[in-house]
């Protein structure tokens, strides 16, 4: 059987979904690890993590199911969301890609804001430093952060905000999270395709007049 006759692609595609299967146990165990450890505390980047990690665990268990059957409608409707992750995840990856340091201010700001108070002082613990950005926009909240910030640097009378120690790291991290998300939504576009390929493909095991 030559590759990219029946056989080939059932494989290929039963492949693609055991690493999908692997990639969203690990954002599970990664998750769980975070909060065993004590490295996130907020329920709910465990909560986002965790429900990444299950929808892309279903997903792959529809898609394995549905490849080792040779079943239409189950290949259909993976074939379907899988183009609509990939959509997603593609959109998400180039504006990575592309956020210059205003947009990353933007950004900050925007997700410092509806953060709560308890998960500010973890974050301000945890990096050594107070407050977000000190700038004319956000002069009252800042001020605010610092009179109720606690994190060590306090006791050294002199801390750097939270908004620089991030942005110093934003951009490298924005390239490495869009560059991986871009590969991965290459891959999906991969399973898309075999899906539609394998789907049309008839079972050279079953009766040859029997469109599957």
């Amino acid at each position: 059987m030559v590759c990219g006759g029946f056989t080939c692609s059932k494989n290929a595609l039963c492949s693609l979904n055991v690493v999908y299967m692997l990639v969203g146990l690990l954002l599970i165990g990664v998750a769980a690890w975070g909060k065993g450890f004590g490295l996130v505390s907020s329920i709910h980047i465990i909560g986002g993590v965790i429900a990444v990690g299950v929808f892309l665990l279903l997903i792959a268990i529809v898609g394995l199911v549905g490849a080792i059957h040779h079943h239409q409608v189950i290949l259909f409707f993976y074939m379907v969301i899988l183009f609509i992750v990939f959509l997603f995840q593609f959109g998400v990856s180039c504006s990575c890609l592309a956020m210059n340091r205003g947009q990353q201010e933007t950004l900050l700001n925007s997700t410092w804001g509806m953060l709560n108070s308890k998960i500010k002082a973890d974050l301000e613990s945890q990096l050594d430093c107070c407050g977000l950005l000190n700038t004319t926009a956000s002069r009252q909240q800042f001020d605010r952060d610092m009179s109720n910030c606690h994190a060590p640097c306090t006791q050294d009378h002199f801390c750097f905000t939270c908004g620089d120690k991030m942005l110093h790291h934003a951009t490298e991290a924005l390239k490495i999270l869009g560059g991986v998300g871009l590969f991965f939504s290459f891959t999906e576009i991969l399973g898309v395709w075999l899906a539609a390929r394998y789907r049309n493909q008839k079972d050279p095991r079953a009766n040859p007049s029997a469109f599957l």
